[in-house]
């Protein structure tokens, strides 16, 4: 149940539409269900409350799991994301539920999902930024999070500082942008240059990628939270749900305060 499903309902109340029964019995169909089993326990009332549903770390759990919460899920109106499919778990989820979004290079899926929402002349929008295209997994991560969120992005790939000037050929569509994922890996000195050129917040994602000096991501870390570029936010390592969840939202104030 989204807020405006919720408001919607509140005037049929007021407006002797609906009866008080009938309102507190699609309640308890909706985001105040209660239910839980001995290995999870749905939150129906999150999308209310951060904008949105039930998101599902896949990595670590067993297969026959994931398809029970799955099966839960579908029911739902709301979109619901799973991150981090290992290879068996994409298999088997896609038996199950062929209709849903699945994105192969992002390990992730998306059920109940919305159309990708297209972005238009004049509306807040989320500039993805990758430095190379080793980044792709952590783009479409952040690039299915976007969607899962139905909020506007535009993806600008392969513009690391090994050749600065390619992000100068993409400094018009940056300085558009209402909030900006910086996805970067080696020595993670993109957001930087990115932060020093847009008037808008910033989130940093370094990613394992490199070699032995990386150790793994963490050069790229901590080059990136020693950032002399202000609002800079950086998020952990390969996580870009998070920063796109906190990109999302910042566009979800924007609009708020513009309706």
């Amino acid at each position: 149940m989204k807020e405006q499903h919720l408001k919607d309902l509140l005037i049929r109340l007021k407006e002797n539409k609906l009866s008080v029964d009938e309102a507190v019995a699609q309640l308890k169909q909706g985001p105040f269900q209660k239910e839980s089993n001995n290995f999870f326990m749905p939150d129906h009332h999150r999308v209310l409350r951060m904008g949105l549903g039930e998101v599902v770390y896949a990595e670590s759990k067993k297969t026959k799991h994931l398809l029970k919460i799955a099966a839960t899920f579908s029911k739902q109106k709301e979109p619901v994301l799973f991150t981090r499919l290992k290879k068996k778990q994409f298999v088997a989820l896609k038996e199950e539920h062929p209709k849903a979004r699945f994105n192969k290079t992002g390990r992730t899926l998306i059920l109940n999902a919305p159309a990708p929402p297209k972005r238009r002349k004049g509306t807040p929008f989320i500039a993805i930024v990758a430095a190379g295209t080793s980044d792709l997994p952590v783009v479409e991560e952040a690039a299915e999070t976007c969607i899962a969120m139905n909020t506007a992005f535009e993806k600008v790939v392969d513009v690391g500082v090994a050749g600065l000037h390619r992000v100068v050929y993409k400094l018009e569509i940056l300085q558009k942008a209402t909030a900006v994922i910086v996805i970067a890996g080696m020595e993670g000195a993109l957001p930087s240059v990115v932060g020093g050129l847009v008037n808008c917040p910033v989130f940093a994602v370094p990613t394992s990628v490199g070699y032995g000096a990386s150790f793994k991501g963490i050069s790229a870390l901590l080059g990136m939270l020693n950032s002399c570029a202000p609002g800079v936010t950086v998020v952990n390592i390969d996580n870009g749900f998070s920063a796109a969840f906190a990109a999302c939202q910042v566009v979800r104030m924007v609009d708020r305060v513009t309706l």
